[in-house]
Order: C-alpha cells, then sequence, then structure tokens
C-alpha cells in the first residue's frame, strides 16, 4: 500500500513539474531570471530522487512564489 502512495506522489510530482516548466516558459521575465527558475526547478527535480516528499514541498513553495510574482534576481 505504501508503495501505491508513492507511485501517486511521484506522479503528482512529475506533473506539477511539467506545469511549473511550462509557466517558467511563458514568463515574460528576462533570460537571466528565467535561468534562474530553471535551475531552481532542476535542483527541485534532482531532490526528488532522493527526497521525494521534500521535493514536492519545494515544488509547492516555487509554484507558490511564481503565483505570487516572486521571482529571483536576474543572474548576470
Amino acid at each position: 500500500m505504501e508503495r501505491d502512495g508513492q507511485l501517486e506522489l511521484y506522479a503528482a510530482v512529475a506533473d506539477r513539474l511539467k506545469e511549473a516548466h511550462a509557466a517558467v516558459r511563458a514568463l515574460q521575465v528576462p533570460e537571466g531570471v528565467r535561468m534562474a527558475l530553471t535551475r531552481k526547478l532542476l535542483v527541485i527535480t534532482a531532490a526528488a530522487k532522493h527526497d521525494l516528499a521534500g521535493a514536492a514541498r519545494r515544488l509547492e513553495r516555487f509554484i507558490e512564489d511564481l503565483d505570487e510574482g516572486r521571482f529571483p534576481e536576474e543572474e548576470r
């Protein structure tokens, strides 16, 4: 039963990551900001391999920040 829950969480995180990547691509922001956001998503993706629940929490905070318009500084 626990394995089923883990698979469901994995599928949910994968779907949310796809949505987050699409949202970042659609943003009208400087390229440096887009790169910083993409890096954050890559870090979350890598974290999911070792700590799926933690990655899910980080991803939800990331999406909240996007929805609220909180973006990282532009990288130079």
